[in-house]
């Protein structure tokens, strides 16, 4: 049995049916022709990050391009409910960052944001390769829809900015009470159309004028257990903990 390959196609229209043709982007069809060395008559999958997949037979090649013929189409449901929301100040080595957003796409969630905060390390990112990565993560571990990326935000435009569904800020302040993430989760089912949002600062924390900032625009204090974790860690027992909590049954 010959090896599944997966291609990310977004253009793929929702009207798509049992064959209609169409070409793989160039990127896609370097990979395929050149790397995988695909022929006519190979099967491929075609996914298109928001719960299509269709199986496709190559037909030939066209300047370069691979051009495919549709014989499947599956429409997915969500593997999780709501909308998981990822807020993360980068750290300076952007190889963590980019670690992050592969492990959290094989997890799932649906969504990272990234926080220029008083005490970052890094205040500007440039979003095309963790884009890639996280391409590449929802092709490996099949996921049916891609999470998508924000620029880098300023802390007090983003929580400004957020003001709805279930909210929490990950902070290190004792002096301010905190609730643990997962047994506040865990203790009311998430809705299918519910927002949950989580704030993890950078390796200096938040600043408590930030902590207190997000508290009066309605955040939720919480801790990530006793431990005391790198961001990219605290992002990613974040991002688990939202997806063990808002599981389909």
């Amino acid at each position: 049995m010959k090896e599944q390959r997966f291609f990310y196609t977004p253009e793929l229209s929702a009207r798509i049916r049992v064959g209609t043709e169409g070409l793989l982007s160039e990127e896609e069809s370097r990979h395929a022709l050149r790397v995988l060395r695909l022929t006519e008559g190979d099967m491929l999958t075609l996914m298109d990050g928001r719960g299509t997949f269709c199986e496709a037979t190559m037909t030939g090649s066209e300047h370069h391009r691979l051009r495919y013929a549709i014989q499947n189409v599956r429409t997915l449901q969500p593997e999780w409910n709501g909308h998981l929301h990822l807020a993360i100040a980068p750290t300076k080595m952007m190889e963590r960052v980019e670690w992050l957003a592969e492990k959290a796409t094989e997890i799932g969630f649906d969504r990272l944001s990234l926080l220029d905060c008083r005490f970052s390390e890094r205040h500007l990112v440039k979003t095309e390769r963790i884009e890639r990565i996280i391409v590449a993560a929802v092709k490996q571990s099949r996921k049916a829809w891609v999470p998508q990326v924000g620029g880098m935000t300023a802390f007090a435009q983003f929580v400004g900015n957020n003001q709805h569904g279930r909210r929490y800020i990950a902070h290190c302040y004792d002096e301010i009470p905190r609730t643990e993430l997962y047994d506040l989760l865990m203790a009311e089912p998430v809705g299918s159309d519910e927002r949950i949002s989580v704030l993890v600062g950078p390796e200096g924390d938040f600043s408590f004028d930030e902590v207190k900032q997000a508290l009066d625009a309605g955040f939720v204090s919480v801790s990530l257990g006793s431990s005391r974790l790198r961001t990219e860690t605290a992002g990613l027992m974040a991002v688990t903990m939202m997806r063990l909590a808002a599981r389909n049954s």
